[in-house]
């Protein structure tokens, strides 16, 4: 069969655009004040973040203990 049809010939690729130009950075008019609050919210976020983080008990691996603490003893524990 392939003798009788011809194969499709892929057809040219467009050629590729140059990527626009950056714009201009603009200057950054933030206060000192606002750079201070700005300072202190992100502060605050980590410190939540460590706090919540403490009270996870196990890791992303699940539960660390060994088989053998959990045993009880002759003295009940």
């Amino acid at each position: 069969m392939s003798s009788l049809f011809k194969t499709p010939k892929m057809p040219p690729l467009p050629p590729v655009q140059p990527l626009p130009a950056p714009p201009p950075p603009v200057p950054e008019k933030i206060s000192s004040e606002e750079k201070e609050a700005i300072a202190k919210e992100q502060a605050a976020v980590e410190r939540r973040r460590k706090g919540r983080k403490s009270t996870i008990l196990t890791s992303p691996l699940g539960v660390q203990e060994s088989e053998e603490t959990k045993l009880k003893t002759l003295l009940g524990k």
